[in-house]
């Protein structure tokens, strides 16, 4: 099938450089993917939260960012709809792509009046209960819904009347170039006086309120009961946010001052030695859109465990790349992290590093998400 050479794509993203969570790394990869499909077409990137655009962007010449980042919070909104009606009606777009939903009003009135097509995606929790009736309409007359996994694509078909046809499923991606399997490295080993043999579990996420549903917490919870089968056995917390005082406090109650270690921001370059340097990935999330840290601890060839209420079940697909947990139950993630550190679980795959790291690449590696794209693009643009 031909598709058209020089289109016009119109990005609408939270952002792209001020911001590492899910729904920006997915954004940053959907951008790279389309730039590397279509390396001719026109790009404008509007941002509602960058304030400013790092000078040594790897995106194409032809790619324009607008920002609405600099204005005071309560101008913000209005200013960035502003930006996107401005921008739809001047250059009239081919293609509208809003990496979060309620970016799809604004989508839905240009396509109302010009017939701009729009693309809206689809990420977790906040497309799982949604209450505003705008974006719900909004949805409904988009060409198409990306959800990030099945588990959302169900949610998102249960509770509202989609035509299944317009939501589609573009799994997370991730960059296995900057992820491999090594030995534990011997200077975290030093840094947080650990022995090589040592029993480690490891949590990567941001710890702030609205992000207590990631597991950290329940992790906490069952170590004492972890700690009676192997009692040198330590967890780590790689990330920060204004939830870790509450965690250092719920360290101190459950007396765990000596094996569990709060390790602060860490970035992204360094992430890998912690990967490595881990026995077990453990986030018993359960309101997770599809979690790339998976995706990461995987390539790392470590055994994963995930909660088994949300988009960790399409991550460790269903159960054959990790294990999935009730992420309510302390004593079933005691017990399972347990059996995976003392090589008794179930499933051998989690033991088998190269190949953990080889299915999950195969999976959802750049290549696989770029071909996906690149069909529903062709689709759209014929």
């Amino acid at each position: 099938m031909s598709k058209k050479v020089n289109p016009k794509f119109h990005v609408w993203v939270p952002e792209l450089f001020s911001n590492k969570g899910g729904i920006q790394v997915f954004s940053a990869f959907f951008v790279r993917g389309l730039q590397e499909l279509y390396p001719t077409a026109d790009y404008q990137i509007f941002l509602k939260n960058d304030r400013a655009i790092p000078s040594n962007t790897t995106y194409l010449p032809q790619t324009h960012f607008h920002s609405a980042g600099h204005w005071i919070s309560w101008l913000k909104t209005p200013v960035f709809a502003i930006q996107l009606l401005i921008g739809g009606l001047w250059s009239r777009p081919d293609l509208i792509i809003a990496t979060h939903l309620n970016f799809a009003i604004v989508a839905a009135w240009l396509n109302r009046f010009t017939g701009t097509p729009y693309w809206v995606v689809a990420h977790g929790v906040e497309a799982w209960n949604i209450k505003n009736s705008r974006v719900i309409q909004a949805l409904h007359r988009a060409d198409r819904i990306l959800s990030v996994s099945k588990f959302t694509r169900d949610r998102l078909l249960q509770s509202h009347n989609f035509h299944p046809d317009r939501v589609t499923i573009l799994p997370n991606t991730f960059d296995p170039e900057r992820l491999r399997i090594a030995p534990k490295p011997s200077h975290l080993l030093e840094k947080y006086r650990l022995q090589p043999q040592q029993k480690i579990i490891l949590t990567v996420s941001r710890l702030i309120d609205s992000e207590q549903y990631k597991g950290y917490q329940q992790v906490l919870l069952a170590m004492p009961q972890i700690r009676r089968t192997i009692p040198n056995v330590h967890y780590m917390i790689v990330g920060t946010g204004k939830d870790s005082d509450r965690i250092l406090s719920l360290i101190h109650q459950l007396e765990l001052q000596d094996c569990v270690t709060l390790t602060g921001f860490i970035p992204d370059a360094e992430l890998c030695d912690y990967y490595n340097l881990c026995d077990v990935f453990a986030m018993p999330s359960k309101r997770e859109g599809f979690g790339i840290v998976y995706l990461e601890a995987l390539a790392c060839g470590k055994p994963t465990l995930g909660g088994n209420q949300d988009g960790a079940v399409d991550a460790l697909r269903q159960g054959e790349l990790g294990a999935l947990v009730d992420p309510d139950n302390l004593t079933e993630i005691a017990e399972t992290l347990v059996d995976i550190l003392e090589g008794n679980y179930a499933n051998p795959l989690v033991y088998q590093a190269e190949a953990l790291r080889h299915c999950v690449i195969d999976t959802y590696g750049f290549a696989c998400f770029k071909q996906i794209l690149d069909r529903y693009l062709q689709q759209q643009l014929k």
